[in-house]
């Protein structure tokens, strides 16, 4: 590598600092949206969860041949819904979540299992589309400004008619969800069909239905599936931003770190030129002396 000029140095001294000041503003950026998205979060488990519970609770007392979605079948063909993100930037927030998703995906296909995707967020797409996967639909945009809930919509009511048709046996769900305020890590869940939740807790045996049984239940899925997608849509948008800030903040870290050392190298540099400079001064002075 050619050696450096003191000129050369301090140009390259002053793009690091601009390159500081961008991750610094993206870390506030991230800091800033990240609260109110871990405020959405937070809001919506209670209601996810309620409604994850009813479903559990009818999952045990449904007729699951006269209600599809109930359907315990073999599974053949597999649906898989991944969240991921529009933008990197990130650190492994979404290589971590693909990675999960491959996963999956290559455990069903050496068991025989035809797997098909539905891809929520521009990498996940990206990257399943470049290597030849089965993707029923690729959306990308969807974390602009809010979490978009016609998003979720589209793909529960996809599912919901694929599951019906028989055209998949098993649906399963994969985002980044916090786990704590400081942490997160991909989750694989069962979307469809409806499971009872293992555990011995005593559940209610009788329903009464003010309006008919179908339209309860058929009400009561579309909620579920719509809202399940939305839920993982906002834990993977909190998710997201909570990485990008970690992964800012580190980049604002090491350009610090490498202003320091630039610096250094810098000061050195400009001593040796000055030193370079006083010695070529003193042969000067030394060669007009003997003339």
């Amino acid at each position: 590598m050619a050696k450096l000029s003191p000129r050369d140095i301090r140009r390259k001294i002053q793009g690091i600092k601009n390159t500081k000041r961008i991750t610094n503003a993206m870390k506030v950026v991230s800091a800033a949206k990240l609260r109110r998205a871990q405020e959405l979060v937070y809001a919506s488990r209670p209601y996810s969860e309620k409604i994850y519970e009813l479903v559990g609770h009818l999952a045990k007392h449904v007729d699951r041949e006269e209600h599809p979605l109930f359907d315990l079948r073999e599974e053949r063909k597999v649906d898989i819904i991944l969240v991921t993100a529009d933008r990197g930037l990130a650190g492994a927030f979404n290589s971590n979540v693909i990675k999960t998703a491959e996963n999956l995906i290559n455990e069903k296909q050496k068991q025989g299992k035809e797997v098909s995707l539905f891809l929520i967020g521009r990498k996940g797409y990206q990257y399943f589309s470049k290597r030849g996967y089965k993707i029923i639909k690729g959306y990308d945009e969807v974390f602009r400004k809010t979490v978009n809930f016609s998003v979720a919509k589209e793909v529960a009511e996809a599912v919901r008619e694929r599951f019906i048709n028989k055209e998949t046996d098993k649906v399963y769900l994969i985002n980044n969800e916090m786990v704590t305020r400081a942490s997160y890590k991909p989750i694989v869940r069962t979307f469809l069909p409806f499971e009872a939740p293992e555990t011995e807790e005593e559940i209610p045996g009788v329903y009464t239905f003010e309006v008919s049984e179908e339209k309860f239940f058929n009400y009561i899925a579309n909620l579920y599936l719509n809202y399940q997608i939305y839920r993982a849509m906002v834990e993977s948008n909190a998710a997201e931003h909570f990485a990008r800030m970690i992964a800012m903040d580190n980049a604002t870290k090491n350009a610090d770190d490498l202003i320091k050392q630039w610096t250094l190298i810098f000061n050195k540099a400009r001593q040796e030129s000055i030193t370079t400079e006083l010695i070529d001064i003193t042969n000067a002075v030394e060669a007009l002396k003997q003339q």
